[in-house]
């Protein structure tokens, strides 16, 4: 029973790592790595062997001829998808260079050797730096931990001084936070939730968290009104100010950097043959205005008017960043 077994796993093995479409095995290549390996068997049995590993889900594929041969047909992922995955890792700055040849390393094994190498071919990506060590990586598991048992973290918060070294807000304050989620946005993980010490809540970039540690205390509940998307897709994804009803007016060559930002169901309408509008709900900030600014008056806000720096109304959620 053992030998048996172990047989199987072998030939399971062989198929998923030596075969695909382009690259088929018949019997006699199976018995030849079997016997490579110390496994002693026939034709018949080995036939017998792929019929069970039929019966257990794997996709083995028989191509009838002279001689047949054989091959592992749908896998976990298929090529396409794994070449996107591959480049999604290859290009993340969040994850560190030795983790992300770590994790191209584990998703290759879903392919077949052959096509294993297609997966290592050249991808550029922009030259900004990438961590070194795994401690955003840990602690984005860390966070995903707290929010699914609904406990707090403790953690300190930094940012970079002139000389280019940590800076700890508020004198290495310990933030007691409540994580709610995190959002993915311009290839940084941001971490949305409530903050003990400020009151609010607030969003923290992850890879400046320092310190982290999961404690027992029960999380302060979500408020009721709480809108992960309305952070995600603005308080994080642009930026930080009063809320404000805006109409940008348009050329019509914008359209796509208005659809970048505010996704295809933004409010939109055609004024006439060059131009558009869009009605858009934004936290107005310096951030906000110098986005503006970029388009050297392709975009332009119409309504309402406004000043850079108002401070006439409280904002409406507060940033740890």
């Amino acid at each position: 029973m053992i030998e048996k077994k172990n047989r199987i796993l072998y030939i399971k093995r062989f198929l998923e790592e030596q075969t695909d479409e382009e690259h088929p095995a018949t019997i006699a290549d199976i018995l030849a790595y079997l016997e490579s390996e110390g496994i002693a068997t026939s034709r018949h049995t080995v036939v017998r062997e792929f019929e069970q590993l039929a019966e257990a889900g794997i996709d083995v594929i028989c191509n009838n001829g002279k001689p047949n041969r054989y091959f592992i047909g749908e896998r976990t992922f298929e090529m396409p998808e794994l070449k996107l995955l591959v480049d999604a890792v290859r290009a993340s700055r969040f994850i560190p260079p030795r983790k992300s040849d770590t994790l191209i390393e584990k998703l290759s094994g879903f392919a077949s050797g052959s096509q294993s190498g297609e997966l290592r071919r050249s991808l550029y990506t922009d030259k900004q730096a990438r961590p070194v060590g795994d401690k955003a990586y840990i602690i984005v598991d860390m966070l995903y931990t707290a929010e699914s048992s609904e406990r707090k973290i403790v953690c300190k918060y930094f940012e970079y001084g002139a000389d280019k070294k940590k800076v700890y807000r508020h004198n290495r304050q310990d933030y007691l936070f409540s994580p709610y989620g995190l959002v993915w946005n311009n290839d940084r993980y941001y971490t949305v939730g409530w903050s003990d010490s400020h009151g609010k809540i607030i969003t923290l970039r992850v890879d400046r968290i320092a310190a982290p540690k999961l404690t027992d205390a029960p999380a302060a509940p979500k408020p009721q009104d709480f809108d992960m998307a309305f952070y995600a897709e603005g308080i994080i994804q642009m930026y930080d100010g009063i809320m404000r009803d805006v109409t940008l007016h348009c050329k019509n060559e914008m359209m796509k950097h208005v659809i970048d930002r505010f996704g295809e169901y933004v409010d939109t309408e055609i004024i006439d043959a060059e131009h558009f509008t869009a009605r858009v709900r934004v936290p107005a900030s310096p951030t906000f205005f110098a986005w503006i600014f970029t388009f050297c008056g392709g975009i332009r806000i119409c309504k309402p008017r406004m000043s850079i720096g108002a401070k006439s109304e409280p904002h409406l959620s507060g940033n740890g960043r």
